[in-house]
């Protein structure tokens, strides 16, 4: 399903930013696996009619990877019994990364590196009711402290098709640099293949793929207002302004089939990423904020990135 002999592009799930719309976009330009928002498991079971709309995938989406986060294993098994149900769906990922508090509490996302015993549990309950084509999971280099290779082989043991690595530990958060040496030293310790994750830009992405033996690359914040990154890596050149107006335009249309009359308000957090570094970018955000009609926005869109 993912040919990782070709060194494959992801983009890495953020929440609140790589929805439908979002992801639509970079698959066109040269993303080779989508992965979606990371989906609470009680969620997906006990609020289902508002969580299921997060599953929703563009037709050219293909693979395409459903991240949950959990840890309470009746509901994980419940969680995955209805992914099972929706064919587009081609593999399902682990989230054993995220260091927010709220899902720490929960003993979910990244708390889960605290009890390697635990986060194996977990792993293999997916993969024994998982009729999907892949299980997978998406980890730190350790919660407190780098433990990466107990870890990974943990995560090995339990049979998931490939690991995704971000390249700090959880008590870092996004702070320090990314340790692609502990990377290096995860994927000489197993067999399965590993996907790098973790400040990876289109200046990087060769050097970081060399020096860790990576499988494969995982993009994620570098993506945002930026999501032609993808063409960039493949393709060696930077895309012409004309083609990111485009592609913004399509972003914005994106956001108005996916979300509606909520969608304008949605996009204004991309619009200010997309409008950094141009000339007059304070104002544009200023009025792009105050602005509440669709074709007001649209024009003040197609003027500004027409500079």
């Amino acid at each position: 399903m993912i040919d990782f002999s070709k060194k494959p592009l992801f983009l890495a799930p953020m929440a609140g930013f790589t929805d439908l719309a979002f992801r639509s976009v970079v698959k066109k330009f040269g993303v080779d696996v989508t992965v979606s928002e990371m989906i609470s498991s009680n969620a997906l079971v006990y609020e289902s009619k508002k969580t299921l709309k997060m599953l929703e995938k563009d037709e050219f989406e293909k693979p395409y990877i459903v991240q949950i986060a959990g840890s309470n294993k009746e509901v994980l098994k419940k969680a995955v019994l209805i992914l099972n149900d929706f064919d587009f769906i081609d593999g399902i990922d682990f989230n054993c990364g995220c260091p927010v508090k709220k899902v720490i509490k929960q003993n979910a996302g990244s708390s889960l590196l605290r009890d390697l015993d635990e986060l194996k549990s977990c792993l293999e309950l997916i993969k024994k009711y998982n009729k999907k084509k892949s299980t997978s999971v998406k980890v730190r280099l350790g919660f407190d402290k780098e433990n990466i290779v107990q870890i990974a082989k943990a995560c090995e043991e339990a049979g998931v098709s490939y690991i995704s690595i971000h390249a700090r530990t959880a008590k870092q958060m996004y702070s320090g640099s990314a340790d692609y040496e502990a990377i290096k030293r995860a994927k000489e310790a197993i067999k399965i293949p590993l996907v790098a994750n973790g400040d990876i830009n289109a200046s990087n992405a060769k050097e970081v793929l060399d020096s860790t033996k990576a499988d494969a690359l995982m993009i994620g914040r570098a993506s945002v207002g930026n999501p032609w990154i993808f063409y960039e890596i493949k393709n060696s050149k930077k895309v012409s302004k004309q083609l990111k107006k485009e592609i913004i335009l399509s972003h914005f249309e994106s956001m108005l089939r996916h979300h509606k009359e909520l969608g304008l308000c949605m996009f204004k957090k991309h619009l200010h990423e997309y409008s950094k570094g141009y000339e007059n970018a304070s104002s544009f955000r200023q009025d792009i904020n105050k602005s509440s009609d669709y074709k007001q926005s649209l024009r003040l869109v197609e003027d500004f990135f027409s500079q």
